[in-house]
C-alpha cells in the first residue's frame, strides 16, 4: 500500500504508477534524503514533536539504510515511486512504528525541495573545481607563450597582430567570470527549505533554524511558499552552465581550425585525437567537436526547466518532477566536458612558426603603419586612407607592406622613412600595444598574475573538500 492511499479506494494504474514515478532518476539524491531525513528527526526529538528515543532510533535505522546503499545491498521499488517513500518505507519496515513518526511537521514539497538544494550545492563546488584546474593550464599555456606572435581575427579575416599567451588569457578570463557566476549561485541559494511543509509550514513547533544549520545552509527560506516551489537556483546553475558550456564551445572550434592543415597552429596530442576508418591519414579533434555538440545538451536543459516553470501558479505542481533531470544531465555532461578539454588543452603542442608565418600575411600590421603616420602629424583618417592605397598596391604586386620598399612607401606618402620598416615588424607591433588588457608581453604577464591572484584562493582541493562535507 502508497504511504498516501489512505483516501484512495482503488490501486492505482500500473501506466499511471509507471508515469508517476520518479524513482528511476531521483534515486541518485539517496544521500542528500538521508541526510535531510536525519536532520529533521533531530530536530524533533529536540523539540519533543517526537520522543528522543525514537529519534534515536530513525537516525540509526536511516544511517543503516545509508551504509546498505552505498554497499549495492538495496533494491529501490518503482511502488514507492520516489526516493523520499522508497527510504520512508525501508525505515518503516526495519524499525517499525519509529519510521512512521518521521514525517511528522513534514511534507514530501520541501522534502524534495531541501533534497534537490542540497544535491546542486553539493555539486557546483565540484564543477568550480574543474574550472579551476583547466584556468591552471591557460595560465601555463599563457606564461609559455607571451611573445609568440599570431594573428588576430575578426570576421574570421586577419586582423592585428597578437601572441598566443594573450588569446589563452582571453578565455582565461571567460573561465573566471564562468566560476564567479557559479559562486553568485551558491551564495543566492544557501536557504534551507526543510520545515515549509507542503506550502503553509506546520502547526508543531519545529525549528527551521536548527534543520538550516545542520544541513550547511546559511539560514532558512523567508516564505514558504516560495521555499517549495521555487526553482530559480536551479534555472540560473543551468543558465551559468550554459555560458560556461558556450565558451568551451567557442573554445573548440578555436581548436578544430586550428590543428587543421589549413592553419596548423597547434596540433592535438595522439591521446587526445581520434583516426579515420578509411582515410588513414585522419587526425581528428573528436574532443574538441563532442564538447561543441554537446553545449547544444545543455542548451536544452535550460530552455525544458524555463518551460516547465513558466505557466506554474503556487505552490508546488506535479510538473515540477521534472526539475531533476536536466540538472542531473547537464551536471553529467559538464563534469565530463570540462576534464577531458583542460587535459586536450594541457597535452596540444604550440606551432610558433606556422603562427609567425600565418602572422606576416593579411597585412595585419596596416593600423600600425596607420598608427606610423599619425605619430608624424597626420590625422588618423588620412593617414587610413594613405595605408589602404598602400595594401591595394601590396596586392597589385604580389608584396606585402614590410616588403615595399621606402620608395614605394614615399610614392603614396612623403613622411615615411626608414624607421617604419621597425614599426611594421610584428613583435614591435605587439609590443607597442602596452595598453592595460593588450597583448604587451607585459601587459600579458599582468593579466597572467590577476588571474594567479583569483586562482591563489580557489585551489581544485579546496573545492573538493567543500563538496565532500
Amino acid at each position: 500500500m502508497k504511504l498516501w492511499a489512505g483516501r484512495f479506494q482503488k490501486e492505482t494504474d500500473t501506466l499511471v504508477n509507471d508515469f508517476n514515478s520518479s524513482i528511476g532518476f531521483d534515486a541518485r539524491l539517496y544521500r542528500q534524503d538521508i541526510r535531510g531525513s536525519i536532520a529533521h528527526a533531530t530536530m524533533l526529538g529536540k523539540q519533543g514533536i517526537i520522543d528522543p528515543s525514537e529519534a534515536e532510533k530513525i537516525i540509526q535505522g536511516l544511517q543503516a539504510i545509508l551504509a546498505d546503499i552505498e554497499a549495492g545491498s538495496v533494491e529501490f521499488s518503482m511502488d514507492n515511486e520516489d526516493i523520499h517513500m522508497n527510504i520512508e518505507a525501508m525505515l518503516t519496515e526495519r524499525v517499525g512504528d519509529a519510521g512512521k513518526r518521521l514525517h511528522t511537521a513534514r511534507s514530501r514539497n520541501d522534502q524534495v525541495a531541501t533534497d534537490f538544494r542540497l544535491f546542486v550545492k553539493e555539486e557546483i563546488p565540484v564543477v568550480i573545481g574543474q574550472l579551476v584546474a583547466l584556468e591552471q593550464v591557460l595560465v601555463r599555456k599563457a606564461k609559455a607563450n607571451v611573445s609568440t606572435v599570431m594573428p588576430g581575427y575578426t570576421h574570421m579575416q586577419r586582423a592585428q597582430p597578437t601572441t598566443f599567451g594573450h588569446f589563452m588569457m582571453a578565455y582565461a578570463n571567460m573561465i573566471r567570470r564562468d566560476i564567479t557566476r557559479l559562486e553568485d549561485c551558491m551564495e543566492r541559494m544557501d536557504e534551507c527549505p526543510l520545515g515549509a511543509g507542503a506550502l503553509a509550514t506546520s502547526t508543531y513547533p519545529v525549528d527551521r533554524f536548527a534543520t538550516a544549520e545542520a544541513l550547511g545552509f546559511q539560514r532558512p527560506m523567508d516564505n514558504s511558499m516560495d521555499a517549495v516551489s521555487d526553482r530559480d537556483y536551479a534555472i540560473e546553475l543551468l543558465s551559468d552552465l550554459s555560458i560556461l558550456m558556450m565558451h568551451l564551445s567557442r573554445f573548440s572550434e578555436e581548436i578544430i581550425l586550428w590543428c587543421s592543415w589549413e592553419f596548423q597552429f597547434v596540433e592535438l596530442d595522439d591521446a587526445y585525437s581520434t583516426g579515420s576508418s578509411i582515410m588513414p591519414q585522419k587526425k581528428n579533434p573528436d574532443v574538441a567537436e563532442l564538447v561543441r555538440g554537446k553545449t547544444g545538451r545543455v542548451y536544452g536543459s535550460l530552455i525544458s526547466l524555463l518551460t516547465v516553470m513558466k505557466g506554474l501558479p503556487l505552490a508546488y505542481n506535479k510538473d515540477m518532477q521534472e526539475d531533476k533531470e536536466p540538472v542531473f544531465d547537464a551536471f553529467d555532461t559538464v563534469e565530463i566536458c570540462v576534464p577531458v578539454f583542460t587535459a586536450m588543452l594541457d597535452t596540444l603542442t604550440v606551432k610558433p612558426r606556422n603562427m609567425a608565418r600565418a602572422a606576416s600575411g593579411g597585412f595585419i600590421n596596416a593600423t600600425d603603419c596607420a598608427d606610423y603616420l599619425t605619430r608624424k602629424g597626420m590625422p588618423f583618417r588620412e593617414a587610413y586612407m594613405v595605408v589602404g592605397r598602400l595594401v591595394h598596391m601590396c596586392i597589385k604586386v604580389g608584396e606585402s607592406l614590410d616588403t615595399l620598399t621606402l620608395k614605394d612607401f614615399r610614392s603614396v606618402c612623403a613622411l615615411f622613412d626608414e624607421d617604419v620598416y621597425e614599426a611594421l615588424q610584428l613583435k614591435a607591433c605587439v609590443n607597442g600595444r602596452k595598453v592595460y588588457g593588450g597583448p604587451a608581453e607585459d601587459s600579458v604577464k599582468q593579466q597572467i598574475a590577476r588571474i594567479e591572484a583569483f586562482l591563489a584562493q580557489r585551489t581544485p582541493a579546496s573545492a573538493s573538500e567543500a563538496a565532500a562535507e
